[in-house]
């Protein structure tokens, strides 16, 4: 299984950024796990990546994948040094359950802090799909098997009363589902990604979208169960022809690093991020939610002693393992 993940990070390689040939004077080179090429980790992967080099002298690539669960095997091999996760996902690993009961809990990885917003939405074209309990009996897009809008998924159906075999469902990749959703494949799809998304604006502008609320008694369940939820609204606007707000829950993009790395790397490839949130803001609007309240809240994984070095420095003290204290 490691061999091939190794494989796996070797291929993905032909996709670095760049950025590769340049900064040859860092004192570091670091390989930073993100997401498919069409997503929100890669493109602000690559962001982060050159300010940890610029203010850390740490050369940063980072490299497409197949998101959360892979990128923190990859740490956990000695691939990768940093990755992007979500934190449910993180929590997984750290614990050995759902998409990390197979293989068992990891404790390589530290986290470095929360970035910002991964929402769970809910869409559909279908206007009489206005619950979850709606989708009983529907063709649904749950994402790509094991991955972490999956296990999502599972959470949104569970506390609404319905299981996989109340539903027909579809393993697909966001654009998958988009794709489906046009073709009548399917009747909904589970999407976790910041929004505005944007399979879902392409959707929302060519054929019209409809988000379902994930709301009131159903969320206060979903939050009881799974603590790494968090309730968010998406404003009215967000997306094409969307007038009303729309309730839901949120995970977070989380940034972990090996245990390995020294303490005052960490802390310094930190300051890199969280000192320049308002110029790394100027180029991906995901950096507007870069704080340290959301850096810090919700995480079930220890934070790495360099990036707890950081925060204590601004009044907030986070978790860290007794040892390395």
């Amino acid at each position: 299984m490691r061999k091939t993940r190794r494989i796996a990070a070797v291929l993905a390689s032909v996709l670095l950024t760049g950025s590769l040939l340049t900064g040859c004077g860092s004192r570091e080179r670091m390989m930073f796990g993100t997401g498919g090429t069409a997503g929100t980790y890669y493109a602000y992967g690559g962001i982060i990546g050159q300010y940890i080099h610029n203010y850390a002298d740490v050369k940063v690539t980072a490299v497409s994948t197949g998101g959360s669960k892979v990128n923190i095997q990859s740490v956990q091999d000695g691939d990768f040094q940093l990755g992007f996760t979500q934190s449910d996902v993180m929590a997984y690993a750290w614990e050995g359950t759902k998409s990390f009961e197979k293989d068992g809990p990891t404790h390589d990885f530290r986290v470095l802090g929360g970035l910002y917003a991964e929402t769970v939405q809910l869409i559909t074209m279908d206007e009489n799909i206005t619950s979850v309990e709606d989708l009983k009996g529907k063709s649904v897009s749950i994402g790509e098997a094991g991955s972490g809008v999956y296990f999502n998924a599972i959470d949104v159906l569970t506390g609404a009363g319905l299981t996989l075999d109340d539903i027909k469902p579809q393993y697909q990749s966001f654009e998958g589902s988009k794709e489906a959703l046009k073709d009548g494949k399917i009747q909904a799809a589970f999407i976790v990604a910041g929004a505005p998304t944007t399979a879902i604006t392409e959707l929302a502008t060519t054929n019209g979208v409809y988000l379902v609320n994930i709301q009131d008694e159903l969320r206060d369940t979903i939050l009881a169960s799974c603590p790494y939820y968090a309730p968010l609204q998406i404003p009215a606007g967000t997306y094409p022809g969307q007038d009303d707000p729309v309730d839901t829950i949120t995970v977070k993009a989380t940034v972990v690093v090996s245990a390995a790395l020294d303490e005052d790397t960490v802390y310094n490839m930190t300051a890199a991020i969280f000192d320049h949130a308002e110029e790394i803001a100027a180029e991906n609007a995901k950096g507007n939610e870069l704080n340290l309240e959301n850096a810090t809240e919700g995480m079930a994984a220890p934070f790495h002693a360099g990036a707890a070095r950081y925060y204590a420095e601004h009044g907030i003290t986070v978790d860290t393992l007794e040892e390395e204290n």
